[in-house]
């Protein structure tokens, strides 16, 4: 059976970032529910792709696809027309688009601070900017955050910046737009599959330093945002908004794993032990 319980039927949905595992997890979530969807992304041989996969597990639903990048302000006023479009109204609208990568603060320059920054703020404020004058008839915002906007993890200060900005804009800008009935919320994944963290995947050191701070025992897979997703972008979240929801095995109650082992390799002994050496005067 393709269909869900349909009841998103009648709603449109953007997501940005919509070929990648989390975006295009959470886009069969909302297929499989009833809503029309528009998938965005800098490649359009993925998009079609991921396309053509949504279609064969729900052939009965609508499915569009935009190229563009969701940091150029032409391409995200583009795709929320192409979105609207789709049906004369826009409902949902998932920015999933995001990352980082570990760098030392010592080794960190303000160029990829600010790409950082760039990348996990800049990226949502263009969508929920854009997007909330033609959600008309109200509707759900659900960002991508992270475990990291609240819990610290050492070498990955920019990403626990650009979250943590993140989240402070999910808050105001769901005061500010609350009037509009638009509502506002973000998923705060832990460690979950993608193209991102295939490395760490593919470490069982990695992998097995991770399960020790995550009680469920395991990593998460796209499907596990998508269903914290689906939650927040339909009725049953009607009374939501403004908040960030821990989808991560439980590690919110312990801390991140010690990545120092890993990062000397990926920097070399000598960077990390200068790293190492300032941190500790």
């Amino acid at each position: 059976m393709t269909q869900g319980n349909q009841a998103l039927a009648g709603k449109t949905a953007w997501i940005s970032g919509g070929a990648g595992g989390i975006g295009a997890a959470c886009a069969l979530a909302l297929l499989r529910d009833g809503a029309a969807l528009l998938l965005t992304g800098r490649r359009e041989t993925l998009l079609q792709k991921a396309r053509d996969s949504l279609l064969q597990a729900v052939p009965e639903g609508r499915v569009e696809i935009l190229a563009g990048d969701a940091l150029d302000e032409s391409d995200v006023q583009a795709a929320v027309a192409a979105a609207h479009a789709i049906a004369g109204r826009l409902d949902i609208v998932v920015p999933t688009v995001g990352g980082g990568g570990f760098k030392p603060l010592l080794l960190q320059d303000l160029e990829g601070l600010r790409r950082e920054l760039d990348l996990n703020i800049s990226s949502a404020f263009l969508a929920i900017r854009h997007a909330a004058p033609r959600m008309a008839e109200g509707g759900s915002i659900v960002c991508i955050s992270s475990t990291t906007a609240a819990m610290p993890f050492p070498w990955l200060s920019g990403y626990c910046a650009g979250k943590a900005g993140l989240e402070g804009l999910v808050r105001s800008a769901a005061d500010e737009l609350a009037h509009l009935d638009i509502r506002i919320n973000a998923i705060r994944p832990g460690l979950t599959r993608s193209d991102a963290t295939g490395d760490m995947f593919a470490s069982p050191e990695v992998m097995a330093a991770f399960h020790e701070q995550i009680p469920l025992h395991r990593a998460g897979e796209p499907e596990d945002i998508a269903d914290g997703v689906r939650y927040l972008a339909g009725p049953e979240s009607a009374w939501v908004t403004g908040q960030c929801f821990n989808v991560d095995g439980g590690q919110c109650l312990r801390r991140h794993p010690d990545m120092t082992p890993a990062l000397a390799q990926m920097f070399g002994e000598d960077d990390m032990a200068r790293v190492l050496g300032k941190k500790n005067h």
